[in-house]
């Protein structure tokens, strides 16, 4: 495969009708020196450009976030930085390369730049949130790359990684023990994965498979138990597999706001047992884990 041809056939992607017009109102955009506080919200500070939230409510939905450019505060469906911050305490970046698969906007890149990584790439097919990140990065002017491409491209990619974030990728992957073989392919040696995925309670080795959708989102093929889970890692190579969290998705992390389009998470659940999903599923919960290829 040559990533190079493939990047220049998704460079065409920003000339879609429903993108080029928000490419065209980032090049309108004048410079400036701004600061750039890397907190719970990415907050610019400065001298405001007019129009803001016009350019940014042009690109909407946003799904990751928040972020504060000026007085604009862009209140993304997720809170992005519950999740930072429940793994921030299991990770130290310092000179490393690092990989975002599924970045989605770059909320997590940024904030990882306070760790003083080598190399940061964010991996994410979706021209919209590569047009909502060129947004962002016109006033963070971070080092930061973003790829047009998707997690089976990392064995093709010229440089591989010590850390690998794939967070929220995984059940929407209809061969997760593939996926997860991709991931180890772009490590470098005693590599490690930073992991999050949906997951079902109980010791055995199973998993759920959703009919047609899963708390209404329609591409969730697999919802693993912990021990099914650890049994896909392990067949994909990982020598250690560590469990570092697990949450119980809450209407405080993800909600809908102006700046979505359409329902969020009260929506998906049972309005009368908030525990099940609308389908009669348990709620959704995440499992965060670790996994290293080095040896055993």
């Amino acid at each position: 495969m040559n990533i190079n041809e493939l990047r220049e056939e998704r460079q065409k992607w920003m000339k879609w009708k429903n993108i080029a017009p928000l490419r065209e109102a980032i090049e309108c955009l004048s410079d400036g020196v701004w600061s750039v506080e890397l907190g719970d919200a990415i907050t610019i500070k400065g001298e405001a450009l007019e129009s803001i939230e016009d350019t940014a409510r042009l690109m909407m939905p946003w799904r990751k976030g928040p972020f504060k450019l000026f007085d604009t505060y862009i209140d993304s469906e997720w809170r992005s930085n519950i999740k930072y911050n429940l793994l921030r305490k299991h990770f130290n970046l310092k000179d490393k390369r690092v990989a975002d698969i599924g970045c989605n906007n770059g909320y997590y890149l940024f904030r990882m730049q306070e760790d003083f990584p080598k190399l940061l790439v964010g991996f994410d097919p979706s021209p919209l949130f590569k047009t909502q990140f060129d947004f962002i990065n016109h006033f963070v002017k971070s080092d930061i790359v973003y790829e047009l491409l998707g997690v089976e491209h990392l064995e093709f990619y010229g440089e591989k990684f010590d850390t690998i974030f794939c967070l929220g990728v995984l059940y929407h992957r209809s061969d997760p023990v593939g996926m997860l073989k991709s991931l180890y392919k772009g490590l470098d040696k005693e590599g490690e994965v930073i992991l999050d995925t949906f997951y079902i309670e109980g010791d055995e080795e199973i998993c759920l498979s959703p009919a047609s959708s899963y708390s209404k989102i329609p591409n969730i093929y697999f919802v693993p138990t912990i021990n099914a889970l650890k049994n896909w890692c392990l067949r994909a190579g990982f020598s250690h597999f560590e469990v570092l969290e697990t949450s119980l998705t809450s209407c405080e992390e993800q909600r809908k706001t102006s700046w979505i389009e359409g329902e969020s998470l009260e929506d998906f659940l049972d309005k009368d047992d908030n525990s099940k999903t609308v389908e009669g599923y348990p709620a959704p919960s995440r499992v965060y884990v670790r996994l290293k290829k080095g040896k055993k």
